[in-house]
C-alpha cells in the first residue's frame, strides 16, 4: 500500500507541476501581450483591451499562487507518517471508491485502479478527517464506509 501511495504523491506532483508551468507560461504570454500593445486612436477600445488584458494577467497570477500553493502542501505530505485516523496525506479505502487525501487532482488511474486525489478542504475531504477504519459518512446521496487507512 506504501508503493501505491507513493505513486500516487508522484502523480499529484506531476499534475501540479504542469498546473504551475502552464500558469507560467500563460502569465508571460499575457504580460508580453499588454506590453506590445499600444495605443490606437480608439480610446476606449485601448482600455477595454487594456482592461481585459489586466484581468487575465491578475487570473494567471491567481492561478500561479494556487498551484505554488498546493506544491508546498503536497511536498509537506511526502513523508506523513501512518496513522489509523484521516487526514493530509493519507490514503482512503472506502466501500465505494480509494480516495487520496493531498491536493485537488481530480481522478488517477494507477494499476488498474481509479483513485480520487482530493483536498481535505473539500466537501468530501472535510467529511473524510478525522474518521477512522469502520466509520460511515453520506456523500451526495451515497452511504461510504472506511475500510481502510493507510
Amino acid at each position: 500500500m506504501e508503493n501505491l501511495k507513493s505513486e500516487l504523491y508522484q502523480l499529484c506532483l506531476n499534475f501540479i507541476t504542469r498546473r504551475i508551468e502552464t500558469a507560467e507560461i500563460a502569465l508571460q504570454q499575457a504580460q508580453e501581450a499588454s506590453n506590445d500593445d499600444t495605443k490606437s486612436s480608439a480610446g476606449d477600445k485601448f482600455e477595454t483591451t487594456r482592461e481585459m488584458m489586466q484581468q487575465d494577467i491578475a487570473r494567471n497570477k491567481n492561478l500561479l499562487f494556487d498551484g505554488q500553493q498546493n506544491l508546498l502542501l503536497l511536498k509537506s505530505l511526502e513523508s506523513v507518517p501512518l496513522t489509523d485516523t484521516v487526514r493530509n496525506g493519507s490514503l482512503v479505502f472506502t466501500s465505494k471508491g480509494i480516495f487520496y487525501v493531498a491536493i485537488s487532482a481530480g481522478q488517477l488511474k494507477l494499476n488498474d485502479k481509479i483513485v480520487f486525489a482530493i483536498s481535505a478542504a473539500s466537501p468530501i475531504g472535510q467529511l473524510l478527517s478525522g474518521k477512522k477504519v469502520g466509520d460511515t459518512f453520506s456523500f451526495n446521496n451515497n452511504s461510504y464506509t472506511i475500510e481502510s487507512v493507510a
